[in-house]
């Protein structure tokens, strides 16, 4: 295992995607802290959901290159664990939740080698974390949005990676499982994890980040939330679309929430 630089976790240099010819990330240069809760933030086709596939190898990239913890991808993947967005499973596979959450173990056996007793312990462990331990032998078919999307947390804490990569994971999920991954992403971060994360609604990423990226195909900020989520900054990141900026002004004020003193709307 190689020595995990203590300050960055995701170097990102020159990079440039293309899909069919068409860019859909220019030039981005970015340098993430660790142990932080990460957001990526954009509008639709921004290339958020494509900047975290390019870091986890998913897709080629056109131009330049990435670093995690100062090293390629191929010498520390079994340090990343991904979470996708849970409409691209197939959820109709007949596999029960506590076979999913074990797959999270593979990149800790050998070749050949099969689950062991302590992996299925680790799932179970998992599970509790997720208060999913009594669905541990349900068939993943049976499950509702909130605990799709808590299995597929689940298998990404038994793997015991260092970077977690994860797909818009409070997209169609309930009030109760979006409190209860917010406040594992934070006792994770407590640990020292870094946690990279796609995200849509800017009123709670106010609270639930602490470094935001704004992104519309190019970086348009990498920094503090606090020094990125300015009025400045969000127009040229969603431009014409600042009906968006509109309405999460007018939710804070409305419920009188100040989570980030200097956000300013």
């Amino acid at each position: 295992m190689p020595q995990i630089d203590k300050n960055t976790a995701i170097e990102v240099h020159d990079l440039t995607v293309s899909y069919n010819n068409k860019p859909v990330l220019w030039d981005i240069d970015l340098l993430l802290p660790q142990g932080k809760i990460i957001g990526i933030i954009g509008p639709n086709g921004a290339g958020k959901s494509t900047l975290l596939k390019s870091i986890m190898g998913l897709i080629p990239i056109n131009s330049g290159y990435i670093k995690i913890f100062d090293n390629p991808l191929n010498i520390v993947r079994n340090s990343i664990s991904y979470v996708p967005q849970k409409d691209s499973v197939d959820w109709d596979f007949p596999a029960s939740v506590l076979d999913v959450v074990v797959m999270g173990r593979y990149n800790k056996l050998k070749l050949f080698q099969r689950i062991r007793k302590e992996d299925r312990e680790k799932a179970m462990e998992c599970l509790h974390k997720v208060d999913m331990l009594d669905y541990a032998n349900n068939q993943i078919s049976e499950l509702s949005g909130g605990q799709q999307q808590r299995i597929l947390l689940a298998r990404s804490l038994a793997q015991d990676a260092d970077l977690y990569l994860m797909d818009e994971p409070f997209v169609g999920i309930d009030a109760a499982t979006e409190k209860l991954i917010i406040t594992l992403l934070k006792n994770m971060a407590a640990e020292g994890k870094t946690l990279l994360i796609v995200h849509h609604d800017l009123h709670s990423a106010i609270e639930y980040f602490d470094w935001c990226v704004l992104l519309n195909m190019h970086l348009i900020a990498s920094g503090p939330t606090e020094e990125t989520l300015i009025a400045s900054l969000l127009e040229k990141t969603y431009r014409s679309k600042l009906t968006i900026l509109t309405k999460v002004g007018n939710i804070i004020k409305h419920e009188n929430l100040t989570p980030r003193e200097n956000f300013k709307l």
